[in-house]
């Protein structure tokens, strides 16, 4: 459960709360009119379900999605024939950055210790090595044609996941679908 949880801060962190700001890249197939279509639904099986059971961060990305799918127009349908097809997925990986900061030597009168001036010999200071580990997530949205198999659109998200994020993965799943929909280049016919 707990790496469930740190999936679903992930695709939160995505879009909700890393410094520089979350990584949104979307594809789409350039064939693709999204406008012909006009109903959508989830995949029984997403890629945050476990054997067995949906999570609720399965619950927050459909929350989130309906919400971005309707707001252009295209209707929910929970069983039957749809014409789209939706499909989700989260992960998390621990990155470690190891930065050197290069040794200094001070004492001979140049810069900020210019006040030195070869009043006493140098001080050499040895290089200092400093290893970061954060976590960064990843979210992807596939929006696939149902009767042909094909996806369509795809919209990816990548964050460093903060404690901000995974105190609260209902806001942050919630934004980084909003910042990965504002991408999405249809509206349903009619809608």
């Amino acid at each position: 459960m707990k790496n469930i949880l740190v999936a679903g801060a992930l695709a939160l962190s995505l879009l909700a709360g890393c410094e520089s700001g979350p990584q949104v890249r979307t594809n789409v197939d350039p064939s693709a009119n999204l406008s012909s279509y006009k109903t959508y639904m989830f995949a029984e099986k997403t890629g945050t379900d476990r054997p067995g059971y949906s999570t609720p961060i399965t619950s927050y990305f459909k929350e989130a999605i309906r919400r971005e799918m309707d707001a252009r127009g295209y209707k929910f349908v929970d069983s039957g024939p749809a014409d789209l097809l939706i499909n989700f997925n989260a992960n998390a990986r621990e990155n470690v950055d190891v930065r050197t900061t290069p040794g200094a030597t001070y004492g001979y009168g140049y810069g900020y210790y210019g006040y030195r001036g070869g009043l006493y010999g140098a001080s050499a200071f040895p290089p200092e090595v400093q290893t970061v580990r954060y976590r960064v997530g990843t979210a992807n949205v596939d929006v696939v044609d149902l009767s042909k198999k094909q996806v369509l659109w795809e919209g990816i998200v990548e964050g460093k996941l903060t404690d901000k994020i995974m105190k609260d993965p209902r806001t942050a799943i919630s934004n980084a679908i909003a910042e990965m929909f504002l991408q999405f280049p249809g509206k349903a016919s009619g809608g």
